[in-house]
């Protein structure tokens, strides 16, 4: 029976979310959703597993880049989290074809919106570099690596939004396998565009930036094909192809709130980032290499975190919101098992797993104190994703968003510059107030999560 629900949740056997049994429901959209996520963590720790190689002044590249191009990333999942709150709750309501067409608004967005993202990135990469504290050796080698993440913009905005639509429609999937196509194109191009092969030197940093790029616009590719072929019951046919202002405000208003969420976070990532830099290149580096790591666990619990928004956003239209609140329970419990089984991991072997990716005595000792700090909060994190899943679902985006504004801004980035430099903790501050902050924002979600609001949404 197990196999067959994992053989049916990989190869995409469509299913009805609002009558399956909950903890099959849960198995069967988490299943592809943690599949999905590993991929996207094993690339992030690969990408800097060779880009280590190229020194320290590429990791803090690529750790301010993304600093900024996190940006994008916050619009991309404000849209995406609109995207999963409506198509799950047009599945709900077996509304197939307002489905398709609501998707067609949402790749117009953002498809527009990556646009002025790529033209502004590409003409001032440099200076926004430069805003982030790097040195002009990080500014003068990494300055096309920068241009060329953010005109590839457009890829990662689609890939974010399309993945949401899948997910919402239970197609998760689809999603799983997008995803795995673009970063597993990313980890074999990655070397050979990074170190070349033969006589070739390949592109250094750059061939990094190609490598991701190209990956993730085949991922799109794929996207768009599944959309269009008519096969699954989320596709944009010829009669989908008209503006829906109606639904575009609708995305907007949606988008809104899901954009406040990852902005506020971003904000707060890019302010302790920022504070990081002036400790040198050396904490930069190992911030960044602290962060790919957890980023591996993460992401899977992210992605079971995941079966939440698209339960809870089906159940709400089929009118049971009983059974979307236990689905959101027992998603919970699953998620703070899996996380508590790898917090020991990180305690125990957090010296090794640094040396892993660099030699460099300093970056280890920055990169393991990360590692052994932040997890202490790992439990809690757990609690936190699923509740935030499922507030997004339900299609109430704004109440993580004020969540974020109270702790991740108002309180993470000043108790991080209270400890770092009053203090004189330095980098260790900057992590201790990540781990205790990030704890504080799940015990705040529970709160309102119980004062029920989510429960009367409508989308």
């Amino acid at each position: 029976m197990t196999w067959q629900l994992i053989k049916d949740a990989i190869l995409g056997k469509e299913q009805d979310f609002t009558s399956l049994p909950l903890k099959t429901a849960i198995f069967v959209l988490a299943i592809p959703m943690i599949l999905e996520m590993m991929m996207e963590s094993a690339f992030a720790v690969v990408d800097i597993f060779f880009v280590a190689k190229l020194g320290e002044f590429a990791v803090a590249t690529v750790g301010l880049t993304e600093a900024v191009i996190v940006l994008t990333y916050a619009i991309g999942f404000g849209i995406s989290m609109a995207a999963t709150a409506l198509i799950s709750r047009r599945f709900g309501e077996k509304e197939y074809e307002e489905a398709g067409t609501a998707t067609f608004q949402l790749v117009v967005v953002g498809g527009i919106v990556s646009l002025f993202i790529g033209v502004g990135g590409w003409v001032f990469a440099e200076e926004l570099l430069r805003v982030m504290g790097a040195e002009e050796a990080v500014v003068q080698s990494g300055s096309t690596y920068a241009k060329i993440v953010f005109a590839g913009n457009t890829a990662i905005m689609l890939l974010f939004l399309i993945n949401g639509a899948f997910r919402g429609a239970g197609q998760a999937h689809l999603a799983m396998r997008s995803l795995w196509i673009a970063n597993g194109l990313n980890i074999i191009l990655d070397p050979l565009l990074i170190f070349g092969i033969g006589s070739w030197d390949g592109f250094g940093l750059d061939g990094a930036a190609i490598a991701t790029t190209f990956g993730r616009s085949m991922g799109v590719i794929y996207q768009v094909y599944h959309l269009m072929n008519g096969k699954h019951k989320l596709k944009i046919l010829r009669r989908n192809l008209h503006v829906k202002w109606e639904t575009i405000r609708k995305i907007i208003d949606l988008s809104l709130g899901g954009m406040g969420q990852f902005l506020i976070d971003s904000v707060s990532w890019v302010a302790l980032t920022r504070m990081n830099a002036e400790f040198g290149s050396a904490a930069l580096a190992g911030y960044t290499i602290a962060f790919r790591v957890l980023i591996f666990t993460i992401l899977p619990a992210w992605g079971l975190s995941g079966a939440a928004a698209t339960l809870v956003g089906q159940n709400l239209g089929a009118k049971d919101v009983d059974r979307a609140e236990k689905a959101v329970w027992l998603t919970a419990r699953y998620n703070v098992i899996f996380m508590a089984s790898v917090t020991g991991i990180y305690l125990l072997f957090n010296q090794q797993l640094a040396g892993f990716f660099t030699d460099i005595p300093e970056v280890r000792e920055v990169a393991a104190k990360g590692l052994w700090v932040i997890v202490l909060g790992y439990v809690f994190f757990a609690i936190g994703m699923v509740l935030t899943q499922a507030f997004n679902g339900a299609g109430d985006t704004k109440t993580p968003a004020w969540i974020n504004i109270g702790v991740l801004l108002c309180m993470e980035v000043p108790l991080a510059y209270f400890l770092a430099f009053p203090m004189g903790m330095q980098y260790l501050g900057i992590f201790i107030s990540i781990a205790f902050c990030h704890s504080f924002h799940a015990l705040v979600s529970l709160y309102f999560f119980r004062k029920g609001r989510w429960k009367t949404m409508k989308v």
